[in-house]
């Protein structure tokens, strides 16, 4: 049994969670529920950001303090990700206890092996970024880049990070260790970032109070990035005295899968493993960059005035057509578009159309010519061939973080047991064996089916696994061998019930 540690980024609370913060959730959930499907052990978490100006900007125009409203805001994305059937193990808060204690012994150890040091800094800050621009980054007129919204000239003491000093390290990590960035075009980018020349970084604020402290000069709070990038060590146990979380942590780093959006290479993917080799920590193992997705062809954020969040969603569609359109649509790494057309359109074909299909063809005609009760399957079906060539596909496209190539391969079976129910026409025949053998054939495939769609639809597959009459949990079956032909059970009651996905049409 291995480990498979995985994270989003934690995400900013100066506004409600949108689809975006959704996609990237939803994509590792599911990696993090396959990977408990193959049997590792797995740490899944996730959460919240919760210092910096934005943050104290947007309590002080609704009359709070920082605190009572992030005290506010967290819920929210709990709540967001409890109703879209997420896993995680954690959710951490960058205000906590824990998380404290962890960031000023990580930059403590940084700053007493000699690469922090206090220096005078005068630059372009963009609050809505929490960064500071070069003059040359600027669109014209002193805009932000990312938020088209002017900068902020801002002068303060500050400490510094010697980045400049892992410069050739960060080189050779990246040559020892092509996979540790994916996809390689991401990879490539933050590479050549690097060998263009790395300067050293602002990390603390002596302008702002909302923040962690600098433990040897309280007047400082660290820069909301630095303190965030260190949730991945707190919720192991960095930091801690415990010996069993010093233990916790020795097991689980630095064997860690960050899943991010492509807008935060730079911090990820420069500043935050120079960060731990400067802590004497070896770097993050993987770092997945995912695209954005698109709305209108724009990025969505919290700032964009067409912001969907995923309560409209559920409340739309229900919770798995929209994980699986999330996970479907759009292959890990490059952008996509989100739309209800598109939502739609794979909702009646994939779901309404193909599996939703059969599953109601297939109890439907168990119910008529085996009295609804499942026969036991063929063992030389040809769907027998399909189903062992689809579960050697999707665990290969799951285990590279691919779950939208491990979903279509999924459906090939789906369409390729319609296909077969249509050229036999069991609903046409008499009963006897011949029948028997196609509809144990087409439920066999159904309970793999379940089976392969958890970390996707977890929902949709307990339901597909009670419907045809088997115990337990799709979630409790451990692959590769649960998913052998052969499993379904001859003699189990197979429900007839309304549609799982009744077709739709969009929605002006």
């Amino acid at each position: 049994m291995a480990r498979f540690y995985i994270t989003t980024p934690i995400y900013y609370v100066k506004d409600a969670p949108h689809v975006g913060h959704a996609y990237t959730t939803v994509n590792a959930d599911a990696l993090a529920r396959w990977h408990r499907l193959v049997g590792d052990e797995v740490l899944f978490l996730t959460g919240t950001d919760e210092h910096g100006l934005k943050v104290a900007r947007a309590a002080e125009e609704q009359g709070l303090t920082p605190l009572e409203w992030t005290n506010g805001m967290a819920p929210r994305f709990q709540d967001a990700w409890a109703a879209l059937d997420i896993s995680n193990d954690d959710f951490i808060r960058t205000t906590e206890e824990r998380h404290r204690k962890a960031v000023q012994a990580m930059l403590g150890k940084i700053h007493d092996n000699g690469f922090i040091y206090a220096a005078p800094y005068e630059g372009f800050y963009c609050v809505g970024c929490e960064r500071y621009y070069a003059e040359d980054e600027l669109l014209d007129g002193g805009l932000c880049p990312d938020h088209g919204k002017p900068v902020e000239l801002m002068s303060e003491e500050n400490y510094f990070f010697r980045l400049s000093a892992f410069q050739d390290r960060l080189i050779d990590w990246y040559e020892q260790q092509p996979e540790a960035v994916l996809p390689a075009s991401k990879r490539n980018e933050a590479l050549s970032f690097i060998k263009g020349g790395l300067h050293d970084i602002s990390i603390t604020r002596t302008s702002i109070s909302w923040g962690i402290e600098v433990p040897w000069d309280p007047k400082h709070v660290f820069y909301v990035w630095y303190d965030a990038l260190i949730n991945y060590l707190t919720a192991i146990g960095y930091g801690s005295d415990d010996p069993a979380e010093q233990q916790r942590f020795a097991d689980w780093w630095p064997a860690v899968h960050h899943l991010i959006g492509k807008e935060i290479i730079r911090f990820h993917c420069v500043w935050w493993p120079a960060m731990c080799m400067a802590a004497g920590l070896e770097p993050p193992a993987h770092i997945q960059v995912h695209g954005w997705l698109l709305l209108g062809g724009a990025k969505m954020s919290n700032s964009s005035v067409d912001r969907i969040t995923p309560s409209d969603l559920i409340d739309e569609y229900g919770v798995d057509p929209i994980r699986y359109h999330l996970l479907r649509d759009t292959p890990l790494g490059t952008d996509g578009e989100f739309s209800a057309e598109g939502i739609v359109a794979r909702y009646n074909s994939d779901l309404a159309n193909n599996l939703g299909n059969l599953l109601s063809r297939v109890a439907t005609v168990v119910g008529s010519k085996c009295d609804g009760i499942g026969p036991a399957p063929e063992t030389t079906s040809r769907l027998a061939g399909v189903a062992t060539e689809v579960l050697a596909e999707a665990s290969a496209a799951w285990n590279a973080g691919q779950p939208q190539q491990a979903l279509e391969a999924t459906w090939r079976l789906v369409r390729e047991t319609n296909a077969e129910l249509e050229t036999v026409e069991p609903w046409k025949a008499d009963p006897g064996p011949q029948v028997d053998a196609v509809l144990g054939s087409a439920l066999e495939v159904l309970r793999i089916v379940a089976i392969l769609i958890v970390p996707a639809m977890p929902g949709t597959a307990r339901e597909i696994w009670r419907r045809i009459g088997l115990e337990g949990l799709p979630e409790d079956q451990r692959l590769p061998d649960s998913a052998r032909w052969g499993g379904y059970p001859a003699g189990r009651p197979v429900e007839k019930a309304p549609p799982l996905f009744p077709r739709r049409k969009v929605q002006a």
